[in-house]
């Protein structure tokens, strides 16, 4: 997890040496803390990349944030619930211990949406003013035997 103020977003890799060695994946990740820095006016975004090679989040959850940029640059996307498919109360606790797909947190499997790799979504979290118990309702999906998952958050600071 780096911090990282929106004046050295051009500096990403000598924030995160690393990156040096991926010069396509470190301009990538440059120009999108760099748009979600703009779009929120932003002076500073919380970077994570993170590699997984089991659920980092398995069950469906919100976010205590007002919004968070993903994107997973290999393996499988995240996983959301339309609002409409939601029941709310079976969320964390409410589910009684139960799986999500037991706890009638959703009607269908069918219900459940994936973002593809590479795609870029904007997931508003319970602290965006005005959308309290609201937060778009999503989790880590399962990452198959000896694959893995290169997952990038983005968040406000």
């Amino acid at each position: 997890s780096l911090s990282l103020p929106t004046s050295q977003l051009s500096t990403l890799s000598e924030a995160e040496p690393v990156l040096t060695a991926y010069p396509a994946l470190s301009s990538d990740i440059q120009l999108l803390a760099d748009m979600f820095s703009l779009l929120f006016e932003l002076d500073a975004v919380g970077l994570r990349l993170t590699p997984l090679s089991g659920k980092m989040c398995p069950k469906f959850h919100t976010d205590n944030v007002a919004c968070r940029l993903v994107t997973s640059y290999s393996g499988p996307g995240t996983q959301w619930l339309p609002h409409h498919c939601v029941d709310r109360s079976k969320l964390g606790a409410g589910s009684r211990g139960l799986s999500d797909a037991d706890s009638g947190l959703y009607p269908a499997a069918s219900d459940i949406n994936t973002l593809q790799t590479h795609h870029v979504a904007l997931l508003k979290g319970e602290n965006w003013e005005g959308n309290e118990g609201a937060g778009l309702v999503h989790r880590s999906p399962a990452v198959a035997p000896g694959q893995q998952r290169l997952l990038l958050t983005l968040d406000f600071l």
